[in-house]
């Protein structure tokens, strides 16, 4: 009969490596996001069709080659979908359906769980300009090469401060509201916040306001990068970064678990 020493099979409970802990978290909270038919058509269809509608269709009046406009356009709208709205609702069912207090009761520290759904969000968003990107070549599409490192660092941005936002509102009120109020800011944002229309087709005023608005300096900023190929000047980053540390300061402060 085979023994065994004393203690050879007691459990040695622990908390595991924290980089092996991020990763698994961003990877499940990635496939819970792709896995969801809701936030693929938020994320993915809805920008793809109006990048095919609005290059195929004279629906705006943009500058000609209409795929030159319409492509950094809609590759800030599928960040915001993504980093923003589809942020704000998974968050705000999270707290509904108690997701958020288990997690927290878990060996997850606080920072890694937003860690993991900040590294989610920035594979998906990779993703979807990398679809979106194919289908505007696929129309003709020719980006600016000398602007590619600015339009990298423009996304980074601007998921950090959409995510930032979304986290704002899905952690602060209730499923249902976050439901309503993230699809009514995305709607407001797609038509009058710079992205279906140019800042600069606006009124002076009104430009300048939307110039202000994260959905207005990302676009305007890709559209500077991807076209023109320029740097996008400092206006459009300091918008981004200013509205991403405002709302991770305040999101800090009023984010419930439940």
């Amino acid at each position: 009969m085979t023994t065994f020493p004393a203690g050879t099979f007691t459990p040695a409970p622990g908390r595991g490596r924290v980089g092996r802990m991020l990763a698994v978290h961003a990877r499940t909270e990635a496939l819970l996001t792709l896995r969801n038919g809701e936030q693929v058509l938020l994320t993915l269809l809805i920008p793809l069709a109006l990048l095919v509608g609005l290059t195929v269709l004279d629906v705006f009046p943009v500058p000609q080659p209409r795929i030159d406009s319409v492509a950094p356009r809609i590759f800030a709208l599928a960040v915001m979908s993504s980093a923003f709205t589809g942020q704000a609702i998974a968050l705000g069912f999270d707290r509904r359906y108690g997701v958020l207090k288990r997690l927290a009761a878990t060996a997850l520290p606080r920072w890694l769980l937003v860690g993991g759904r900040v590294i989610a969000g920035v594979v998906i968003v990779a993703v979807q300009l990398v679809v979106l990107g194919v289908v505007a070549v696929l129309l003709g599409w020719s980006p600016s090469a000398a602007g590619v490192g600015w339009a990298v660092l423009l996304v980074v941005l601007g998921t950090l401060a959409f995510g930032a936002l979304g986290v704002l509102l899905g952690g602060a009120l209730k499923a249902e509201v976050v439901l309503a109020l993230a699809n009514i800011v995305w709607f407001v944002l797609l038509l009058a916040g710079g992205i279906a229309v140019p800042a600069a087709s606006m009124p002076d005023a009104l430009g300048t306001v939307i110039g202000l608005l994260p959905s207005g300096a990302l676009a305007e900023g890709l559209r500077v990068a991807l076209v023109d190929g320029e740097a996008p000047g400092w206006s459009a980053v300091a918008v981004l970064a200013g509205w991403g540390a405002v709302a991770a300061l305040v999101a800090t402060r009023t984010t419930k678990l439940s």
